[in-house]
């Protein structure tokens, strides 16, 4: 994202003021409320003429340069994204059927490719890969109407839950920064989805999740994110971890915008609102360990309200769910981040090789793992030692993740269980900084989202509330049988209505 010179010595909100003020005056239209919006209401009112595409386009350019603190962007496409607001506009003008996404703004993680614009993955070597067209998860948006804002920072190469990233930054300190607390961690690795979303900048966008990358920033920015079950969507024209836990995902502020969002890339019909008194949702005591005082207060009084709407919440027991996911997780991702990358990197003419790639990491934890262990195919072992990745990978595919998908399969269907509930991350955002990129940090916020991602298993992230403390968001996660996404999101739907949206950050 280029750097706005004049508008960093303003003040952000009369930058946002001024900017969104010129944008209306130049088509004498009403402004839309960004803090309340969402990608279905945008639809509706452009498709209804209550206020074109360019003004909302241009409004939420405003805002996006209003914020540059918080890193989110690694390019910002203002005049593409104005380009296809007026010709959305001109299309609509003219008689065109309006399109469930018509005219409105959305954000990209910078390692799915949008043709045109740079897809970096969030690291230096690929700062000058322009991908010529687009993945097919972005064909289906653009199908749909959609304004491709820009490409949003992340954790580098999606390696990590933090977003502490000083390969890119547009404001004074690195790391992309949580909506709420610019002090905070904004979680990772769709890391500027999670800020541009939290910050009322755009109302929804597209990640990735490999054990938790687009959940983790939505719990920690007050979004909603889904993690569909593992080949719902095309991972064609996308930055690779892992083939076999890799997975494209909304991330949205409401939950009917990750339905909308849904169905546009996932096809059949748009999930409805579920009926509480119907659901029996399970509780997994060792999901609930390690949680910080509003965590805790926040989740029992979750419960509370659901069993108070009708929900049948019961205590389930899920034996030796750490130690079946502890085979999977590193085995797997490790051996394939290997082959993965050259393979990306060579069928997509990126120019460099996976040592190029490697020589150009600036996130110490990220140059660790791959110096240390993706590119020598090593894991730890005993001892502080080093052992080949393939005999562990072979285990864990052969035996481990079978085992792992089945403990869920025989979890949910003995129970009679529509979903799992727990935390979403056990502690609300941490401060930003290098330590925030540890193993220790690393473990503990996937602590939750790592077996659903190992299991191939849908994931729904839903705002929750903000901690009673600390004021920071804290998230709710359903897990749910595979292919039961549509319905997850019902019940999602269903909860959101129950809990109640989240306030927007207050401006400062």
């Amino acid at each position: 994202m280029p750097q706005h010179t004049p508008l960093r010595k303003l003040p952000r909100a009369i930058v946002f003021v001024a900017g969104a003020a010129i944008a209306h005056l130049a088509t004498a239209q009403p402004l839309p409320d960004l803090d309340q919006l969402t990608a279905v209401q945008a639809a509706a009112d452009i498709c209804a003429g209550k206020y074109s595409s360019e003004v909302l386009v241009s409004a939420t350019l405003e805002r996006a340069k209003s914020r540059p603190e918080l890193n989110a962007f690694i390019t910002l496409d203002e005049a593409g994204s104005l380009k296809a607001a007026k010709a959305a506009d001109a299309a609509r003008q003219g008689g065109a059927a309006c399109k469930p996404l018509g005219g409105v703004p959305l954000v990209i993680k910078d390692n799915i490719q949008v043709a045109g614009l740079p897809s970096t993955a969030g690291t230096a070597a690929l700062k000058g890969f322009v991908p010529q067209k687009d993945a097919p998860v972005i064909r289906k948006l653009r199908a749909a109407g959609a304004i491709i804002l820009g490409k949003t920072n992340m954790h580098e190469l999606a390696f990590g839950i933090s977003g502490y990233n000083a390969a890119y930054q547009t404001g004074d300190q690195p790391g992309v920064r949580n909506a709420y607390d610019v002090t905070k961690i904004t979680g990772g690795s769709s890391s500027g989805n999670g800020a541009a979303i939290g910050a009322r900048i755009v109302t929804a966008g597209l990640g990735t999740d490999t054990g938790g990358s687009v959940r983790i920033p939505c719990a920690f920015n007050g979004c909603a994110a889904l993690r569909p079950t593992v080949g719902r969507y095309s991972q064609a024209g996308i930055a690779p971890i892992s083939h076999t836990r890799d997975t494209a995902g909304p991330m949205a502020s409401s939950m009917a915008d990750i339905a909308l969002l849904d169905q546009v890339i996932g096809g059949g019909a748009r999930a409805k609102p579920a009926m509480l008194k119907t659901l029996r949702i399970g509780v997994v005591p060792s999901m609930m360990a390690n949680l910080d005082a509003d965590t805790q207060t926040a989740m029992a009084e979750a419960i509370a309200k659901m069993k108070g709407a009708g929900v049948t919440v019961v205590d389930v027991e899920m034996a030796k769910l750490a130690e079946l996911n502890g085979a999977v997780g590193f085995p797997v991702a490790l051996y394939e981040a290997n082959s993965d990358m050259v393979s990306y990197l060579k069928s997509n003419g990126t120019g460099i090789s996976i040592a190029d790639l490697a020589k150009g990491i600036v996130s110490p934890d990220v140059k660790g793992t791959y110096d240390g262990l993706v590119l020598p195919h090593k894991l730890p072992g005993p001892n502080n030692t080093l052992v080949d990745t393939k005999p562990a990978y072979d285990a864990a595919m052969k035996t481990g993740r079978p085992a792992l998908q089945k403990l869920y399969k025989d979890t949910f269907s003995s129970n009679k269980l529509d979903a799992i509930a727990f935390p979403t991350v056990p502690r609300v955002a941490i401060e930003s900084n290098p330590d925030s990129s540890s193993l220790a940090n690393f473990g503990l916020f996937i602590q939750n989202t790592d077996p659903a991602g190992n299991a191939g298993i849908p994931g729904l992230q839903i705002p929750l509330a903000l901690g009673a403390s600390s004021k920071l968001p804290i998230g709710l996660e359903l897990d749910g049988p595979a292919g039961s996404d549509r319905k997850l999101i019902g019940i999602g739907l269903a909860l959101e209505k129950l809990f109640g949206r989240l306030p927007p950050p207050v401006k400062r």
